[in-house]
């Protein structure tokens, strides 16, 4: 049941901002100012949140959580960094630092403390946030405040109190708990295949035949992949554990070898799959359906802007690569009735329906690591997908691989 939460108003006879609650008036401070809204939204994130209070009456001088956000994000733009580039990490930071300055930005770093760190929390679940998610930007609202230490920023008092705050534990708080990540059955990604492009389409039946990650498909380059032996190996130049120093190796049988093999012809250091080459494709397939005849109305690129703000690169990201999935899977998953109308014919509501409807009916391509390690699991044991997989311990593979129940009803039934 949604709660009426009050409303931030104008008292035009002061020039303050304020709150109703039960009749009562509590001034906020200058209206429009970064103070009274900062002391509203922590405000309504009390009254979600019975019990949680803060002492605001010390206004000592001292680093605010403002200054300590700014510096701790300058630093993880440069710590958080691989290849050049920033690492999701960097954004996930964003995210929860992002929260957390809406309601403490002004807030005295020295005088944050569990109850405001609970409160935080507490608005996060509001916004209906997964509970695995919610824990996971805590944590990073955690590391900030220990890098505030290590810096002499802070006193050391500070991180200590808020690793008394243990993490939301299924069940035990009103936050959503996430759908586990499920193994793709491949009559869905069958009816996939066809709606998209024949790199993508090759990328697809590789991971799915070698278990490895989204972001190691698209790094895969010839002077990568050792051909020495029968079973061929792949070291990627940059993958998710490297940081650890620990080496990652992917296995290509002869079934990936089959699709690698017209990929490996180009440039050592280019990479196999190439956006570039699929937008050609694309084009090119256009071409040869063209109805026009050749020579009447525009030729082919003619009509092309001559400095477009963004043209196919020479490799997939994570990102891309899904959101192609994601394009083609409108396609196959259609709403019955929505996905005849036009954006502009659908109400706020129709709109709502259909994203909802598109995000149930999409998936993406970790599920594929999913499938193989499961498969591999049923047939070759836990330490076989842990070793395809490249994980350093088996738990972390229990993660993808899915138990092996059959393999307890058998034990049951003999000995149970």
């Amino acid at each position: 049941m949604s709660v009426r939460l009050p409303k931030y108003r104008h008292h035009k006879a002061s020039g303050q901002a304020l709150v109703l609650l039960n009749g009562r008036r509590i001034y906020l401070g200058t209206y429009n100012s970064p103070e009274s809204q900062e002391r509203y939204n922590r405000y309504i994130a009390q009254l979600v949140a019975p019990g949680l209070t803060v002492d605001e009456s010390r206004t000592e001088q001292a680093l605010t959580i403002n200054a300590l956000i700014l510096r701790y994000y300058r630093y993880a733009k440069t710590y958080y960094v691989k290849n050049g580039q920033p690492t999701d990490e960097v954004y996930g930071i964003r995210a929860s630092l992002s929260r957390l300055r809406k309601l403490y930005g002004n807030t005295l770093a020295k005088d944050f403390g569990p109850k405001a760190f609970k409160i935080v929390r507490e608005s996060l679940i509001q916004e209906e946030l997964s509970r695995t998610y919610i824990n996971a930007l805590m944590a990073r609202i955690r590391r900030m405040f220990k890098w505030g230490v290590a810096e002499e920023l802070l006193p050391p008092s500070i991180p200590q109190a808020l690793e008394n705050v243990a993490g939301l534990r299924k069940g035990r708080s009103k936050a959503v708990e996430g759908s586990p990540v499920q193994p793709l059955p491949d009559d869905i990604l069958k009816a996939t295949l066809p709606h998209l492009p024949p790199v993508l389409v090759d990328m697809l039946k590789v991971q799915r035949l070698t278990g490895c990650r989204p972001a190691e498909v698209c790094l895969v380059r010839p002077c990568d992949i050792s051909r020495s032996q029968d079973v061929w190996k792949y070291v990627p130049e940059s993958h998710k554990t490297e940081h650890y120093s620990h080496q990652r190796t992917i296995f290509i049988g002869p079934q990936a070898q089959n699709v690698l093999l017209k990929y490996l012809e180009r440039d050592a250091q280019e990479y196999c799959f190439r956006p570039c080459d699929s937008e050609e494709q694309r084009r090119a397939a256009a071409s040869a359906t063209r109805i026009t005849p050749v020579g009447h109305g525009n030729g082919r690129g003619d009509n092309r802007k001559k400095n477009p703000q963004r043209s196919a690169g020479d490799k997939y990201s994570s990102d891309s690569y899904r959101r192609a999935i994601h394009r083609a899977c409108d396609k196959v998953f259609r709403h019955p009735e929505l996905s005849l109308l036009k954006a502009a014919e659908l109400s706020d509501v129709q709109k709502r329906e259909l994203r909802q409807w598109q995000s149930e009916h999409r998936w993406s391509p970790n599920r594929l690591r999913h499938t193989a390690a499961t498969e591999i699991r049923h047939s070759f044991g836990l330490e076989a997908a842990q070793v395809v997989l490249g994980h350093s311990g088996a738990k972390i593979t229990e993660v993808y691989a899915e138990r092996d129940f059959e393999l307890a009803m058998k034990v049951a039934r003999e000995i149970g």
